[in-house]
């Protein structure tokens, strides 16, 4: 615990995050300090501002992706910089320009987050040459330069992917492995006394959005990087393998979900509670070592005392055992005892996953039985798609327009007041204007207390500091903290942009002070105008998705669950198809949780079903976790069902009811259905022999009847829910 603090900042220290403000601020600042010393200083800022452009749209993912995303940058920005240099001279055309350009690149996200960043990329370059009236020979070098720029940043990209090609993919897997490891201590914190359920239960959810998010980013990176995939080497089967394990390891950990209020209420004055805490914190650290390992290329170790600790566990759960009383009845013994083999189960997936690191055993690993193109999403580009988004009905159509018409009005409020720097009114509203409006708002806070912190620590920086050897190191740390954060905390992000423009204005012998009160100005003036337009203009409220979302995560459940049980049911099962379910409600599930949290941003006003939808979201959390439990149930024994009839009458039933869930979002009722829940017949003929305690049996008709009773208070859920008000 003491060494946390060293071991957060050296996991950072070797991020993508960090190696990604290094290669931006390397990127950056060589063409300034080369040209400098021939004195052509402006053309290096030039080639500098084409760098940033171009490294915007240089986010994880396979290399070639990348690569084809910098060439079109490149080219756009050399178009753009032609056509606005051509054209600001005359403020009514360059208005007109403004309101084009800026919905049509807006309108790039419709093809996905990378695209997105192309159009961002271009309406920068476009802001930046806005006021830079030249003749029009100077404004084809100044094109030329920022291609040049652009393609300088382009091979220095893919030079240093091409002397460690597999460098991301270790970065990004050990990330989402961090993510996977603050998962466990979350739950691990449902064993501590007088734990807040509610406050813990929704950190939980946030974590698994967190996890599901950096497991989506690493499918993105190891199955479409060729070669990963195809070319089928040791090092990219190892990756591999860890990362298929670790989901696995992470469905078992999701399925450790119980009554813990109950637990508690037993076995708190046992103190056995505390001790389930402590290994699973343990397992969480082994985690953080196998993360840092990938990042070092290092052996993780695993705690020697852990098998010994389960041992004691055992022995202790074995006393409470022979006291069974009232106190300790035998469920609760029975829920321990599961706990513990669960615990034991991902201790040993744990080992195999230290073990990979052993450079004889990843010689051995073979190819999975998976087929991973089935796991990323194709993003197509099609012209047909931007088509049937022209219309109001589309929220990326309503967000285009919005943001082409705020950058109007901010072009007329810096025209009107006449600053030095007024691109930088534009600059903000193109930063802060988001398609949803809870969006908008983090991005307008975290940009305002950026700026304005940021902008009294430059003022004292250079008024405490003159020499320039310090505060060109100074200048290099603020450049690699702002290009660093820029995707991990914004709001540090512009904490360091701000001094860092600060440092290098008064290097240009532009002035600091004015500089910097202009700045907090126009961002100010700038948030302002996005804000409100985000809430008056076209707005886009999370209530509009909402249906959408809850049909998915129902409907990804449902499948999950109809994949789970046919391995109860039938003899041939595809563990690709299963693979994908259990994707796919991870990723909904994610997407769920995130609309809710977006939503409590949002007006009073625009809040609907909050209690329902905290309800629904805690349900659907609460039957994947039952779900993951019975598929690890049957994957880890061989039963073989006797009579099944009973079993297969609720499963049918359980998916009659999400079915029905989603017909209910679907469709307005007129009266409430009355539907029943099925209670099995003759439990004691339904038996599932296996080679382990009979409370196994027992366990696993019970998470039948606890995943149906869960699926009808979801069916009950929806039917409260008026779908006219989406």
């Amino acid at each position: 615990m003491l060494n946390r603090p060293i071991r957060n900042t050296q996991d950072f220290l070797l991020s993508n995050y960090f190696v990604e403000g290094l290669r931006i601020t390397f990127g950056v600042i060589c063409p300034p300090l080369i040209l400098a010393h021939f004195g052509m200083l402006q053309y290096g800022m030039t080639l500098s501002l084409g760098a940033i452009c171009v490294s915007i749209v240089d986010t994880p993912g396979p290399m070639h992706h990348r690569r084809n995303a910098m060439l079109i940058t490149i080219a756009l920005l050399f178009i753009v910089s032609i056509i606005v240099g051509l054209t600001n001279k005359n403020v009514i055309f360059t208005g007109v320009i403004l309101v084009i350009f800026s919905f049509i690149f807006s309108m790039f996200l419709l093809f996905g987050n990378r695209a997105s960043a192309i159009g961002v990329a271009v309406l920068l370059v476009m802001v930046l040459s806005i006021d830079d009236i030249r003749p029009w020979n100077e404004v084809l070098l100044s094109a030329g330069l920022v291609l040049c720029g652009g393609v300088w940043y382009a091979i220095l990209s893919y030079a240093i992917y091409r002397i460690r090609p597999y460098r991301l993919a270790q970065q990004v897997l050990s990330d989402s492995i961090l993510q996977v490891a603050e998962f466990l201590r979350a739950k691990a914190k449902f064993y501590e006394e007088k734990v807040n359920y509610d406050k813990n239960f929704k950190a939980l959810v946030q974590l698994q959005v967190d996890v599901s998010q950096k497991q989506d980013e690493v499918r993105e990176v190891l199955f479409r990087t060729r070669e990963i995939v195809k070319e089928s080497t040791p090092q990219g089967r190892f990756l591999l393998v860890v990362f298929t394990d670790m989901v696995d390891l992470f469905e078992q950990v999701m399925s450790t979900y119980y009554n813990y209020k109950q637990l508690h209420d037993q076995f708190d004055k046992a103190g056995i509670l505390y001790r389930y805490k402590l290994i699973i914190n343990k397992i969480s650290y082994a985690l953080d070592d196998i993360a840092f390992a990938l990042k070092t290329g290092g052996t993780p170790i695993i705690s020697n005392t852990l098998d010994k600790d389960l041992l004691s566990l055992k022995d202790e759960i074995g006393k409470l055992e022979q006291a069974e009383s009232a106190q300790y009845n035998a469920l609760g013994i029975i829920a321990l005892k599961n706990i513990e083999v669960n615990i034991e189960n991902i201790v040993q997936r744990v080992k195999n996953i230290v073990s990979y690191f052993n450079k004889k055993e990843r010689s051995k690993i073979k190819n999975g039985d998976v087929d991973v193109a089935k796991f990323v999403n194709k993003q197509q580009i099609d012209l047909k798609i931007l088509i049937d988004n022209l219309n109001f009905k589309s929220a990326v159509f309503r967000h285009s327009l919005r943001v082409s018409i705020v950058m109007l009005v901010g072009y007329i409020a810096a025209k009107s007041l006449a600053f030095s720097h007024s691109y930088w009114i534009l600059l903000t509203i193109l930063v802060i204007s988001k398609p949803g409006f809870s969006l908008t708002k983090e991005r307008n806070y975290h940009r305002i207390i950026g700026t304005v912190i940021g902008a009294f620590i430059g003022m004292g920086i250079l008024h405490f500091v003159s020499d320039k050897n310090t505060l060109f190191f100074i200048l290099i740390v603020f450049m690699i903290g702002a290009y660093s954060f820029q995707r991990k905390n914004y709001v540090i992000s512009v904490l360091f942009m701000t001094p860092y423009i600060l440092i290098m204005f008064d290097f240009l012998g532009l002035g600091t002070m004015a500089v910097a009160r202009e700045r907090i100005y126009d961002t100010l003036i700038g948030s302002g105008i996005a804000f409100t337009a985000s809430y008056l203009l076209f707005p886009n409220w999370e209530k509009e998705k909402l249906k959408e979302a809850m049909v998915n995560t129902l409907k990804s459940n449902a499948e999950y669950f109809r994949q789970v049980i046919r391995l109860y049911f039938e003899d041939e099962n595809d563990i690709t198809s299963y693979k994908l379910a259990r994707k796919d409600i991870f990723i909904n599930s994610s997407n769920l949780s995130s609309l809710f949290q977006r939503m409590f941003s949002e007006p009073k006003s625009k809040q609907i079903y909050i209690k329902e939808l905290h309800q629904f979201t805690v349900l659907n959390h609460l039957l994947t976790s039952y779900v993951a439990s019975l598929a690890l149930y049957i994957k880890e024994h061989n039963f073989i069902s006797v009579n099944p009839d009973s079993l297969k009458l609720i499963a049918d039933h359980t998916t009659f009811l999400l079915s029905s869930s989603v017909d209910n979002l679907f469709y307005d009722k007129e009266g409430i259905n009355n539907v029943q829940l099925i209670h099995r017949k003759n439990k004691e003929e339904n038996v599932l022999h296996a080679d382990v305690h009979e409370n196994t049996t027992t366990i696993i008709e019970e998470h039948f009847d606890l995943i149906q009773k869960v699926a009808y208070d979801i069916y009950k859920i929806t039917e409260k829910i008026n779908v006219k008000n989406f």
